[in-house]
């Protein structure tokens, strides 16, 4: 099952945030909706980025690296590289 590595940002917040999953709509669905407590106050959240990876375990860690960067410059300079 293929998955999907993917950034959303937040214009009220003006922040990104990374995650993986094999469903990308239900994912960004449940992000608008609230679901999650952390990201329920930057609503709504736009998809600025994505990766395809084959297996859900290589999204995440392709999920993990980015996080560790912990830089909003290397995941700017990641979304405008691909656009």
């Amino acid at each position: 099952m293929q998955a999907c590595l993917y950034i959303l940002f937040s214009q009220a917040l003006n922040k990104y945030y990374i995650g993986s999953t094999t469903d990308i709509e239900r994912r960004l669905a449940e992000h608008n909706r609230g679901k999650e407590k952390f990201t329920r106050t930057g609503i709504p959240w736009l998809l600025v980025y994505s990766e395809i990876f084959e297996e859900l375990n290589q999204a995440r860690q392709r999920e993990f690296y980015i996080k560790r960067m912990k830089s909003k410059i290397f995941i700017e300079k990641l979304i405008t590289s691909a656009g």
